[in-house]
């Protein structure tokens, strides 16, 4: 995979994609990255790449000129088969996901677009874009650290870049739930013990207990994802139990 990010400040990404687990997936040549400053491209003889908004209005609005261009060249640059995805993180984008990180782990190509200020020309989101995304309602000063949130999320998929291939398929979300609790040593910590079934040797109940751990947090935290989860009969006796908990 090979990402490109359109952004004002490229600096800004320098700690976070030469660190931890995208540093390793760079060295172990599963995507490269490059920053574009597409303040390079702009045909303003005052170097500017926003202008005011037609009818008025408080800030000012990022033009389509620029970033048009550096999209293009970006493009021209790549040696990728299919055509890349053009990413805009916007507040008004659809929320961020464990399934959308899957899907875009798919791809061979990303182009994440970075914006400041008020917002974009919107012929960038109606003919650049193909997916707008947003990391959560609230509004940031721009884009760069919603992308360093999506590109995380997506990189770690890669193939062998966490090295246990069943770490991914098991984390919060993948299957529509949360994660069920983690335990390491010591076995009796300060009086907090390791619950048994994990030292029974028996990989289906400690599967099974998993499971029900995970459906419980998921019960007890965010309810909103069980809408779309369809429950078993064994789940449903579950959950009545701990209803009357």
């Amino acid at each position: 995979m090979h990402i490109d990010i359109l952004t004002l400040f490229p600096e800004m990404f320098e700690g976070v994609l030469n660190s931890s687990i995208m540093k390793r997936a760079q060295d172990m040549n599963a995507f490269s990255y490059n920053t574009v400053n597409f303040r390079d491209y702009t045909e303003s003889k005052h170097n500017k790449v926003d202008d005011t908004p037609y009818g008025g209005g408080a800030g000012m609005v990022l033009s389509p000129q620029p970033i048009f261009d550096a999209v293009d060249a970006v493009k021209e640059k790549s040696s990728q088969t299919k055509p890349p995805r053009v990413i805009l993180l916007c507040p008004q984008g659809e929320p961020h996901s464990q399934q959308k990180a899957e899907e875009l782990a798919q791809e061979e190509h990303l182009i994440f677009l970075c914006g400041h200020y008020e917002g974009y020309d919107e012929r960038i989101r109606t003919h650049l874009v193909t997916d707008e995304i947003s990391i959560g309602d609230y509004v940031l000063t721009g884009g760069e650290l919603g992308a360093m949130v999506v590109m995380d999320s997506v990189v770690r998929l890669l193939p062998s870049v966490l090295g246990n291939e069943s770490s991914a398929p098991e984390d919060s979300f993948s299957n529509g739930l949360l994660e069920h609790p983690h335990y390491t040593r010591p076995r009796d910590f300060r009086g907090m013990h390791v619950p048994e079934v994990l030292f029974s040797g028996n990989h289906a109940k400690i599967d099974e207990w998993r499971h029900q751990q995970s459906l419980k947090r998921t019960y007890e935290r965010r309810k909103d994802l069980l809408q779309d989860y369809s429950l078993s009969k064994k789940e449903k006796e579950w959950i009545e139990s701990w209803k009357n908990e």
